[in-house]
């Protein structure tokens, strides 16, 4: 019975290990918000994204929202890139 004990402790113990290593191995997911001066945004995942200024997208925070007079439009897409008069433009 006591070698039980000793397995049963080592096995959560070695859980808590293997839990922790995971847990600090998993970046939280980074995102934010571009918009170009048409109104399109999207979202833009896993890195920092810097646009030139001559496509003029502003980088908002993930909770950044629209004040009630201004209008925009959801456009999302997958990958790098940007919206340019309604046409994904890939990096």
């Amino acid at each position: 019975m006591k070698n039980f004990g000793k397995y049963f402790a080592t096995a959560a113990i070695a859980a808590v290990i293997g839990t922790s290593a995971i847990m600090a191995s998993t970046a939280p997911a980074s995102a934010a918000i571009a918009c170009n001066r048409a109104g399109e945004c999207w979202h833009v995942r896993g890195g920092d994204y810097r646009y030139r200024p001559e496509f003029g997208i502003r980088v908002h925070p993930d909770d950044w929202r629209w004040g009630r007079r201004e209008h925009f439009r959801w456009r999302e897409h997958e990958g790098r890139g940007y919206w340019r008069n309604g046409i994904w433009m890939t990096f």
